[in-house]
């Protein structure tokens, strides 16, 4: 019954309705709050519900820590962005620094960090700039972003590219001359409103393909289609280059049915059930059940591979780990000790028995 509601609360508030007060007033607020929180709706639900004549703090509250947070880092990006014009260095804006306007209340889209593209030639420089600036550096040189944070809410992912070579490899393919496809007569530069959807749309089917994503997501892209005419052949030509066209279909027919009121297919329903299911930042289920669907091999394999990584440099986290452990790269010969210290690792921070239970309630989906 909360899904439901949440997802009618949540149609009101970015459509501008108000919802029927007796019907609120018999919702479970505890149970909406709680989803709410896990799909980063909270603060979206609070105008409905205002509307509707409910003050709930904890409500209220997360539409003003919202709009407190995006204010503040709207600020730090304010004083980025002037460093990156006077060193002439390039940048884009991407996902939720552009969609947080398009929502009807400053706020009600809430931001877990700002991402920005960049010339990644430039990313010692853009690093002095951002110490510069008082931001802390967290990982740099690693994948294909560089994160920097600033106490106490700013949060900046820095995109030297937009998808990462050994994770997504098809999708770095279509992007990796992004600069061709960017407009902008000075540094700052935007995609046309049909490359930001379709960007929106690939970054959402790579978490979807992997461990999943919520339902902030798919709101996303309702509220940006109801905001911008698009050019949807162009749109349906340039996703089947991406390969995502299947999916971006179906996930604009979600967004659009859900969000509208209209009614869901059984295709709708069992896309929304695996979206419902993985919240904001998608589930361990997810994660083990698409790699071994993508793998074709049997769960003792997947352990095995697992437990190799640290060998295997085709594995899209072998950078990653010969930074985080640069003791055992430097004595390669330690190499099978890093192999069992990082199963202690994960038993002491709780994360492998999540993901052996994963593993075995996961199906073996052997490739044809």
């Amino acid at each position: 019954m909360e899904t439901q509601d949440l997802i009618d609360l949540v149609s009101c508030a970015v459509n501008g309705v108000t919802p029927d007060a007796e019907r609120v007033a018999e919702m479970d607020l505890d149970a909406i709050y709680k989803l709410a929180s896990r799909h980063k709706l909270a603060a979206t639900v609070a105008p409905a519900l205002k509307a509707a004549g409910v003050q709930d703090k904890r409500f209220v509250r997360a539409l003003e820590h919202s709009a407190l947070k995006s204010s503040t880092m709207d600020m730090e990006m304010a004083a980025l962005f002037a460093e990156l014009e006077a060193a002439g260095i390039w940048y884009m804006p991407l996902k939720g620094i552009v969609l947080q306007h398009l929502y009807p209340i400053y706020g009600m889209r809430q931001m877990s960090d700002h991402d920005i593209l960049f010339d990644a030639k430039c990313a010692d420089d853009v690093k002095s700039i951002m110490e510069g600036l008082g931001f802390s550096t967290e990982q740099f040189g690693l994948r294909n972003h560089d994160i920097y944070h600033k106490a106490p809410v700013s949060n900046f992912e820095m995109h030297r590219s937009l998808f990462d070579p050994r994770q997504e490899e098809k999708l770095n393919e279509y992007y990796k001359d992004v600069e061709k496809r960017l407009l902008g007569d000075g540094c700052e530069k935007h995609f046309c409103p049909e490359d930001f959807y379709l960007y929106l749309t690939a970054h959402e089917y790579k978490h979807y393909s992997a461990e999943g994503t919520g339902l902030r997501s798919l709101l996303d892209i309702y509220v940006y289609l109801q905001k911008v005419t698009l050019d949807m052949d162009y749109v349906t030509a340039e996703a089947e280059k991406i390969g995502v066209a299947e999916f971006e279909a179906a996930n604009r027919s979600l967004a659009l049915q859900l969000f509208s009121g209209g009614a869901l297919t059984e295709t709708n329903k069992e896309m929304l059930n695996y979206i419902l299911d993985s919240g904001v930042n998608g589930t361990w289920n997810h994660r083990v059940q698409n790699r071994l669907s993508i793998s074709g091999h049997g769960k003792i394999h997947y352990v095995l591979k697992r437990f190799a990584e640290p060998l295997d440099r085709k594995s899209p986290i072998y950078e990653e780990l010969s930074h985080e452990f640069p003791f055992f790269y430097k004595y390669k010969v330690l190499l099978p000790c890093l192999m069992v210290y990082r199963v202690f690792l994960r038993i002491k921070e709780g994360k492998l028995k999540k993901e052996l239970k994963s593993l075995k309630n996961a199906k073996v989906c052997k490739k044809q």
